[in-house]
């Protein structure tokens, strides 16, 4: 007579190396001013050149998003005012990586207010590079699994639980890209991203 079952849960993890296709740069603009009317008025100004200068770059106006606008006074000494900082920045969605230096070049040439605050980049469809990250992650556990099942010298039953957790590693470099953007002069890389597939199986145990 077969006994009761036993559970054993196994953790298996699959990862896959894949290039980003789209740059998220953090830009903006920001001025000084005597007064918090004329700060205010000239970041304004200067973030409406910023949008134009952007869309004749290429940039979709769906593709630029406000991400700050801040104005407040900077002290000499406190309570001595020395001027009035206001600042207006911008998340921009650049969908071919390879124009992200031509993109930066154009926040740039806005004027002596433009900001640089960062750059990100991901997978834009992330999808079929997950879809073989399971495939691994999956095998990875049923190994593991099998062999427990050998080393206790039991039956391995039927898989009844599925977990999965999905973890984004930092870019990695990437020579044939990195060899690709310094040959024609880039000054950004997007590398690879790790994209990782953890997954805990529960298997009958009798």
């Amino acid at each position: 007579m077969r006994g009761s079952s036993v559970d054993i849960t196994v953790t298996g993890e699959g990862s896959v190396l894949v290039a980003p296709d789209t740059l998220r740069l953090h830009a903006g603009v920001e001025v000084r001013r005597a007064s918090a009317a004329e700060a205010f008025a000239a970041v304004r100004a200067a973030a409406a050149r910023l949008a134009v200068a952007l869309r004749q770059a290429g940039v979709a106006p769906e593709d630029v998003t406000t991400a700050e606008l801040s104005l407040g006074p900077e002290y000499e000494t406190y309570p001595k005012v020395a001027a009035y900082r206001a600042a207006q920045g911008v998340e921009v969605v650049v969908r071919d990586v390879s124009r992200g230096d031509h993109v930066i070049d154009t926040v740039v040439g806005v004027g002596e207010e433009a900001r640089l605050n960062g750059v990100g980049f991901e997978v834009s469809d992330p999808a079929k590079a997950l879809a073989g990250a399971r495939v691994s992650a999956f095998r990875d556990a049923a190994a593991k699994a099998a062999q427990y099942a050998g080393l206790a010298g039991r039956p391995l039953g039927r898989v009844v639980s599925v977990r999965e957790e999905l973890r984004g590693g930092p870019p990695v470099p990437l020579r044939q890209l990195a060899q690709t953007f310094a040959e024609s002069d880039a000054s950004i890389s997007p590398g690879r991203q790790a994209l990782t597939v953890v997954v805990t199986l529960g298997y009958d145990f009798g």
